[in-house]
């Protein structure tokens, strides 16, 4: 009776670099691994990486048909650090097309993608961030308020209602009520998307039926609300003194030669900044409290940071959290020229995917992997691509000091209001949600008010 996994000896000998072969991987149909990589690959990765060795393939129905995935330093380095002609990070992402537009900032390549990234960097300079740093905290503190004391709730839920919020009022900067209103019920149905409405959205047909109708409408509810917002934004008279991230687009488009975004444009970053900073955030967030709950001495010295304004230390659970679980697993670039790789001399049209969770669980680069500590992050940084949540590189998420500001002020507000617990000692599981890796439980707490 055979696992469907090779049957090759763990000792792999090293394979001859120049010449194209695949590196080995599962003998089972393309479907059943695609199904395995949609639902456990956190679980499938480690399996594949003991029985095969430091890089492996898998066989995929969709949206490409050969993944080489990578687990060591080095070629994480060659990937991240390549040319970027070779590499297409957007290429990798295109299944996200119809959910994120053409233009978005994660499905572009080469010229266009640096004039996307040059437009967005002014919204995301640290002088930016911390003039998003009070909102923050109001809508952080606004959320948090409400936590009922005493009783179980998913932190993860209430994660997802606060990033949701900044997203709309820090991002997109709606402050008019009646369209805030409108936007809060389209904005968490698309950003609830599912894996078979995304694999289906490119289907005209199936635009007519169930999930994809029904996500069509909202995109084209939520399109319409965004495009008077921009409207309205361009015309506004206190553009110069707003400072919300679209816009902080709009002003940085002053000085841009051939002028900035168009409104489709910023459209479709505006809808990138919400799928990819939304839930990505949100269960970071949990993870974080989840870890820090079973952990009494960290959560000691994080709840004192809390009280004495250490942002240093809720910074580095955060950072640690996402270390431990990875909320994206890996990522992908597709490769337009043969590339040698990983002592594989793999062929234009191979997609190379580093694996995020594998090299952050390395003891090669981690020491004691397995454990929470924070401190790893309050003396220096791990050795470069060996903690890489954000991806590395040209492409790395343009929103990653966002992401942490949020991280931090989050777990700042809940910390000095309340002391927290599981509402089991038993650790959740990961669980596959889309392409993030959520808590199976919600990440479970009961809370009491400090006193």
């Amino acid at each position: 009776m055979t696992s469907g996994i090779d049957d090759r000896p763990t000792s792999i000998p090293a394979p001859v670099t120049g010449i194209t072969k695949r590196p080995p991987g599962l003998r089972l149909p393309a479907v059943v691994q695609t199904l395995l990589f949609a639902q456990y690959r956190h679980r499938l990765f480690p399996l594949l990486k003991r029985r095969h060795g430091d890089v492996f393939t898998l066989r995929l129905t969709t949206p490409t048909r050969h993944l080489v995935i990578l687990t060591k330093q080095e070629d994480i380095k060659t990937v991240f650090g390549g040319p970027v002609e070779v590499l297409h990070a957007g290429e990798g992402n295109a299944i996200m097309g119809p959910a994120l537009g053409d233009h978005s900032v994660l499905l572009t390549d080469e010229a266009e993608h640096r004039r996307s990234r040059r437009l967005l960097m002014p919204a995301f300079t640290g002088a930016a961030l911390a003039g998003y740093q009070e909102l923050v905290g109001e809508l952080t503190r606004a959320e948090v308020d409400g936590w009922p004391e005493g009783t179980a709730f998913s932190s993860h839920e209430r994660m997802q209602a606060l990033t949701l919020e900044v997203i709309l009022q820090v991002v997109f900067g709606v402050t008019d009520e009646a369209r805030l209103k409108r936007m809060r019920p389209l904005v968490r149905g698309i950003a609830d998307i599912g894996p078979v409405t995304l694999l289906g959205l490119p289907y005209p047909l199936l635009q007519r039926f169930g999930p994809w109708r029904r996500h069509i409408g909202l995109q084209r509810g939520l399109d319409k609300l965004l495009y008077a917002e921009i409207s309205d934004r361009r015309r506004a008279p206190d553009l110069h003194s707003r400072t919300d991230v679209l816009s902080r687009l709009l002003q940085a488009a002053e000085n841009e030669e051939g002028g900035g975004f168009s409104d489709a444009e910023l459209r479709d970053q505006l809808i990138t900044l919400l799928l990819a900073g939304h839930e990505t955030t949100a269960t970071g967030l949990a993870w974080a409290l989840h870890e820090l709950v079973r952990q009494p001495e960290q959560l000691k010295r994080a709840q004192q940071a809390a009280d004495e304004g250490d942002d240093a230390y809720l910074t580095a659970v955060a950072k640690e959290a996402l270390r431990l679980k990875p909320v994206v697993y890996e990522v992908a670039r597709q490769l337009t020229k043969p590339l040698t790789v990983g002592g594989y001399r793999l062929p234009a049209g191979a997609t190379v995917m580093p694996a995020i969770g594998l090299v952050q669980s390395d003891p090669a680069y981690h020491h004691q992997p397995d454990e929470f500590r924070p401190e790893r992050f309050l003396h220096g940084q791990p050795p470069a691509h060996t903690w890489i949540p954000f991806g590395g590189g040209a492409r790395r998420c343009i929103g990653a000091g966002f992401a942490l500001l949020e991280a931090t002020v989050a777990l700042r507000e809940v910390l000095v209001r309340y002391e927290i617990r599981p509402d089991r000692a038993a650790p959740e599981e990961q669980k596959a949600h889309h392409v993030t890796l959520i808590p199976s439980r919600g990440a479970r707490l009961v809370v009491r008010r400090r006193r």
